[in-house]
């Protein structure tokens, strides 16, 4: 019996291509259904362009309506699906789909960082492997993994790094859970079971700010207001703000808006070390939320997904601590 994939669409490079000009454009026709790919018989491949939009333009709804479809591929029997995806916000939307689909059925989102006409053109490979992640036996209860350049990351830490590199994608501190080698898929770490939340609905209005050297409540006075829902704040160092920031990150948390505390280093993850005025310590007695080992626009979907829940207070401070 043939393993069924679903394949989705959504646009960016992997489905771009360069015009007369050199400038990489979307195409009205997907690239990726022209080319020859070379796969296993058992496989049925299911296509669907579900979007056709620039990375950039991706948002939560989008990130919805995709989590959405591939639970309903899994109720139609799917074995498993591949979400072919704009490399700028790819991390983002690959946490929405961990945060809100179960573990059971392997979903891989790739993409790539060349587009289709390009000396040396990353996608038709990025794609290939991913099919092979997907339709992997190995790849079930693993959650939404990340796949490009032959390694498997888990959606939950990995990050863009570079701005054109095809091995822009890596997992800071904890590295890849997997490769692909000789057409055979390894993993070589487990990942930790992740709370599912499926959503059916989008709470919006949870902003990502970032901490500076000299830092005042300037920004965060902006966003005391009613429609705030929450904010992220990428601190300083393991998890410090300037001391100027906090008469008006009090006023925040006096209104109930909650706030979350991430690292902005590249590596580790943010603690409550500190003890003294603006510190990780005096930060987490304030009410501060810290959020260990996600970067700021991921612990951002993890707020929005757990604000869209209906999470609040304890429960959800214990969500994003989890």
């Amino acid at each position: 019996m043939k393993k069924r994939i679903l394949i989705l669409h959504t646009g960016g490079t992997i489905s771009m291509s360069e015009d007369s000009s050199g400038k990489v454009k979307p195409n009205e026709q997907n690239p990726l259904t022209e080319l020859p790919l070379p796969l296993s018989h058992n496989l049925e491949l299911v296509t669907e362009e579900i979007f056709n939009v620039p990375s950039p333009h991706m948002d939560p709804p989008h990130m919805l309506k995709l989590s959405l479809r591939l639970r309903q591929a899994q109720k139609e029997g799917f074995f498993g699906a591949v979400v072919t995806h704009g490399t700028d916000t790819l991390e983002e939307t690959a946490l929405f789909l961990d945060l809100t689909l179960d573990q059971k059925m392997p979903v891989v989102v790739t993409g790539a960082m060349r587009s289709s006409n390009e000396i040396g053109s990353d996608g038709l490979y990025n794609f290939k492997s991913a099919i092979m992640v997907a339709s992997a036996a190995a790849s079930i209860d693993k959650g939404v993994v990340v796949v490009m350049n032959d390694e498997i990351h888990a959606a939950r830490f990995v990050t863009k790094t570079h701005t054109t590199n095809v091995a822009t994608f890596r997992t800071p501190t904890f590295g890849p859970i997997g490769i692909i080698s000789d057409n055979h898929v390894v993993y070589v770490q487990d990942t930790i079971s992740e709370k599912c939340l499926p959503i059916n609905k989008i709470n919006d209005h949870v902003y990502l700010i970032k901490a500076y050297a000299g830092m005042d409540g300037t920004i965060l006075a902006a966003l005391d207001k009613d429609s705030t829902q929450g904010i992220v704040i990428e601190a300083l160092g393991a998890g410090n703000l300037p001391p100027q920031t906090l008469p008006a990150l009090q006023q925040l948390l006096h209104h109930q808006i909650p706030v979350i505390l991430v690292s902005r280093c590249f590596n580790g993850i943010a603690e409550p070390v500190y003890d003294y005025e603006g510190g990780g310590v005096n930060l987490q007695k304030m009410g501060v939320i810290f959020c260990r080992g996600l970067n700021g626009q991921k612990a951002r979907i993890k707020l929005l997904v757990g604000l869209s829940a209906g999470l609040s207070g304890t429960k959800l401070a214990h969500y994003i601590n989890s």
